[in-house]
């Protein structure tokens, strides 16, 4: 009951921060978007050189419609780790993760200490582990997601492509963000 009322009051914050239940009018990414399975493995599957490159860790303050979607204060920290997904040297995708300190404990334990092991691998592989539903956001050069995405790309798109959705075991969750860079149109 918890966990429902804080997604329909994240589903109204996702409104407001323009997070889309559909991708409408994403074109090439479209199937890497609503794709609701592990999308590690995906990329494992395709990628001839798959590596997690980690980026950031740290303890930091999560945005608000973050928050609100994972029911914290948003004064309170959490574990934000970014890294980039990627095949050789050619970025895929940039994953921006919140995991809340109390989400931290028990079978989801050794997240904190994750270095280039790739997170997706272990929410996929707990059967337990439920997936909210994928919300969807074109993302803009303004908007601080789209800039710390493309921070180590050199050539910088116009727009990117994004989704995300909480993962949840027991009372423990996580937000995870996926930002998809050009790159993965390879693939």
């Amino acid at each position: 009951m918890k966990i429902q009322l804080q997604l329909q009051k994240a589903s109204h914050q996702g409104r407001r921060s323009q997070w889309l239940k559909n991708p409408i009018n994403s074109g090439v990414y479209r199937n890497w978007l609503i794709d609701k399975g592990s999308l590690t493995l995906r990329l494992q599957l395709r990628a001839k050189d798959f590596k997690v490159k980690p980026l950031k860790v740290e303890n930091a303050k999560p945005q608000i419609d973050e928050a609100s979607l994972l029911g914290v204060a948003q004064h309170q920290l959490a574990l934000l780790r970014e890294v980039q997904l990627i095949d050789g040297a050619t970025p895929l995708v940039f994953a921006h993760s919140i995991l809340p300190h109390r989400s931290l404990s028990g079978a989801w334990l050794g997240l904190r200490r994750l270095g280039n092991k790739p997170l997706g691998a272990t929410l996929f592989s707990n059967p337990k582990v439920k997936r909210t539903p994928l919300m969807f956001k074109k993302l803009a050069c303004h908007q601080p997601l789209y800039q710390r995405a493309t921070a180590h790309l050199e050539i910088k798109p116009i727009t990117l492509w994004a989704r995300r959705s909480v993962f949840i075991l027991g009372n423990a969750q996580i937000l995870v963000t996926e930002v998809f860079l050009p790159g993965i149109l390879a693939l």
